[in-house]
Formats: C-alpha cells, sequence, structure tokens
C-alpha cells in the first residue's frame, strides 16, 4: 500500500525565524500606532476646523476627551471646549440648549 505522506511532505511551508516573527510583530506594532496617531491628529484637527459646524466640533471634541459635554451653562471646562474648538462660549452653551431641546435618541 502506497503511503501518502509524500503529498503532504513537500507542501508544508517553511516556518519564519524567531528574528523574523520578531520583525513583523515590531513593524506591525509600529504601523498601529501610526496609524493610531494619525486617526488622533486628524480628530484634533477635526474638532476645530471652521468646515465643521459647531455640533460636529463639540462632538469630535468629546471623541477626543472621552467625555460628554456637560450640561450645566457655568461648567469651567465649557471654557476649555471652547477653546479647543475654536468656539465662543456662546456657541458652546447654544449647543447645549438645542441638545436639551431635542428628544433624545
Amino acid at each position: 500500500m502506497p503511503s501518502g505522506s509524500w503529498m503532504f511532505g513537500t507542501m508544508e511551508t517553511p516556518r519564519p525565524s524567531y528574528p523574523d516573527v520578531m520583525k513583523d510583530h515590531r513593524e506591525r506594532v509600529a504601523l498601529e500606532a501610526a496609524e493610531a496617531a494619525e486617526r488622533h491628529r486628524q480628530e484634533i484637527a477635526e474638532q476645530s476646523s471652521a468646515l465643521n459646524s459647531a455640533e460636529m466640533r463639540i462632538r469630535a471634541w468629546e471623541r477626543v476627551h472621552g467625555v460628554r459635554l456637560p450640561e450645566s451653562a457655568t461648567h469651567p471646562v465649557l471654557a476649555v471646549a471652547a477653546a479647543d474648538t475654536h468656539l465662543t462660549l456662546e456657541e458652546i452653551r447654544e449647543e447645549q440648549r438645542r441638545r436639551r431641546e431635542s428628544p433624545r435618541r
């Protein structure tokens, strides 16, 4: 009875060496870090772009900082949000009012 081992022996691909695996891993990690940095840079730009509405800038600011805009019109972080988004405090407060008046999703 013929052995079937000859069919599998020639089909195996050589396994990469340890240094090759580590090099691939380092390259992948570096690429992922570069992509994350680029996404962050784009989000920072989006939060202050004059091409975006106040609502879009504030939503971008919330994503960058991982927080929701406070509901209080006197909260100290509103000044930070205004500076980061290049909006006035009144524009920030107008977005707060709009959110209060719109039905929740």
